[in-house]
């Protein structure tokens, strides 16, 4: 099939590809299944197509409090910001804790308290206004996060800021499931990839035999199907990075 949709159909792609069953491919099965997490690793890093932006809500435990850290699930790749939200926010599903006291609030009372009592130019610079302030004697809330501890640092006074009870809402980038996003699996990149991988191994494989001679005064050449391989693993890793990589823009684990 030349769109896998499947682990396994992308396999027997890879192999098609190398010449098989044309030409036996000494690969191990389990070798194979190493490699497709190799490729698949490396597509998710970064490949722009392997994650998805999504909000995670997360509700304050005593645990995290004292921790000063919450866990993430370990599908989450990236961090991007955190908010945090009361439970009356939550409860009353209002998108912050505004007050009568809040800018947001006034701006909203006093300058558009219908759809045509203002000019929507001075409300956008006037709330682009408000975000710079807020930047300037609040900034944005630093964290740190971990990726394979699956941790998410937030540096702040726990105590003053959240409690027991109260939501954070995260900002991520989670690292899609090829097995759900079968999508995935047919991608031109990944295919290109995994059959180098294969290839590679094959390489690495006959290098062992070097120099032996085969029934019929076939001699095998593990050497120079590695270096080919090699070469095209470069390229391919140098393509990911320049085509298909977002800027950097999140805190990466």
């Amino acid at each position: 099939m030349a769109k896998p949709t499947s682990r396994s159909e992308l396999k027997d792609y890879a192999l098609r590809k190398l010449g098989f069953p044309v030409v036996e491919i000494n690969v191990d099965d389990d070798q194979l299944d190493d490699r497709i997490d190799d490729a698949l690793g490396m597509y998710q890093m970064f490949h722009y197509d392997a994650v998805e932006k999504t909000y995670l809500k997360h509700q304050v435990t005593n645990g995290d409090v004292a921790n000063t850290y919450i866990s993430v699930p370990n599908t989450i790749v990236g961090i991007t910001r955190m908010f945090p939200v009361s439970t009356d926010s939550v409860n009353s599903n209002a998108a912050g804790n505004f007050n009568m006291f809040d800018l947001t609030y006034q701006l909203r009372l006093n300058e558009l308290y219908d759809f045509t009592s203002a000019d929507y130019v001075y409300y956008a610079l006037a709330k682009q206004h408000i975000r710079t302030l807020d930047l300037l004697f609040l900034g944005e809330q630093p964290v740190r996060f971990t990726r394979h501890g699956g941790k998410l640092f937030i540096d702040m006074k726990w105590n003053n800021r959240v409690q027991p009870g109260s939501y954070l809402i995260i900002e991520c980038y989670k690292a899609l499931d090829p097995d759900v996003a079968t999508g995935i699996w047919g991608d031109t990149w990944l295919k290109k990839y995994t059959t180098a991988l294969f290839k590679k191994q094959w390489g690495e494989n006959l290098k062992k035999f070097s120099g032996v001679q085969l029934p019929g005064g076939i001699t095998l050449n593990g050497q120079q199907i590695w270096n080919e391989a090699v070469e095209e693993i470069e390229k391919l890793e140098a393509l990911l990075r320049d085509t298909y990589e977002e800027p950097p823009q999140f805190e990466i684990g």
